[in-house]
């Protein structure tokens, strides 16, 4: 598949996850997407989710990548600051940044508003393996990284993927979205009290969603042994996203077996990315680096 340039925010290399207008769970509402630019690039009312695809350099591409999944409180995505940011730390140690613009559940586009984002990103694991032939990906080598709400979704993502329909018409749709490994970064991993994040769950599951449905978007209690090996961070100090929530996850991993790996820090709040001149919160990528060469191994 040629990628394509779209004179769109950073001018990086686009491509629609449904191109031939057959995105599920779509209507038309009239809705245009939004982009608003301050200290981030923050993008609201999604209409074509699609992937941002940076690629290292071939001579030291590892064969590895990475689908990256932007937080916002799933009202928004912070695009550049977790999106871009991402991606091109990625590249710098041989690894494919595939950033994941996805729906965000509060358009009326959405037929069922809370479906969209785990379509987005089930349908952007199945598209680098079907371009990793010629992308230089290894296919066995996809992974998901999600910070806070994208945390929240490549938690859904590790918990609820399938083997693809092998009675699609459709090759890319035959295509596990099964991640092969996963970090998690001050994500939002339960929809219960009393660690919830309000905000992500009005936004996604609406304040008053049933007990069956906050029960299958607490991504805890959907581990199972098949999960992929996991990696997650988080501050102490979090006073948006409870700490408890990355504690509750791992406990989830360990129980069932999980390879995982939890790094709490006792400072930085929410949303530090890269967390680039903070200290040794920085240092964070390091840890990362370590957990992903050994698992490589």
């Amino acid at each position: 598949m040629i990628l394509t340039r779209f004179p769109n925010y950073d001018m990086d290399h686009r491509l629609l996850l449904w191109p031939d207008g057959s995105t599920p769970n779509y209507q038309n509402s009239g809705e245009t997407e939004t982009a608003e630019i301050t200290d981030c690039i923050r993008l609201s009312l999604v209409q074509d989710p699609d992937i941002a695809v940076y690629l290292p350099p071939k001579r030291c591409a590892t064969g590895e990548a990475f689908v990256i999944c932007p937080g916002g409180s799933y009202g928004v995505l912070s695009y550049d600051w977790e999106g871009v940011q991402i991606a091109k730390w990625l590249n710098s140690k041989g690894i494919a940044g595939i950033i994941l613009k996805y729906r965000l559940p509060n358009s009326k586009s959405n037929i069922v508003s809370h479906l969209s984002p785990l379509l987005d990103a089930e349908r952007a694991i199945r598209m680098v393996r079907f371009n990793a032939d010629e992308w230089n990906i290894k296919k066995n080598k996809v992974g998901v990284i999600g910070f806070s709400a994208g945390g929240h979704l490549a938690a859904t993502l590790i918990t609820r993927f399938d083997d693809g329909n092998k009675n699609s018409p459709y090759p890319i749709e035959q295509i596990s979205s099964r991640p092969d490994f996963a970090a998690l970064i001050y994500p939002v991993i339960t929809m219960t009290n009393p660690h919830v994040h309000e905000n992500s769950k009005n936004n996604l599951i609406t304040a008053d969603a049933t007990d069956i449905i906050v029960s299958e978007y607490s991504t805890e209690l959907h581990v199972k042994a098949n999960t992929p090996p996991t990696f997650i961070i988080h501050a102490a100090d979090d006073d948006i996203v409870k700490v408890e929530n990355s504690l509750i996850m791992y406990q989830a991993l360990k129980n069932k077996n999980v390879p995982a790996e939890l790094h709490i820090y006792p400072f930085g709040g929410h949303g530090f990315s890269l967390a680039i001149g903070k200290d040794y919160l920085q240092t964070w990528t390091k840890r990362f680096m370590d957990w992903f060469k050994l698992l490589n191994k």
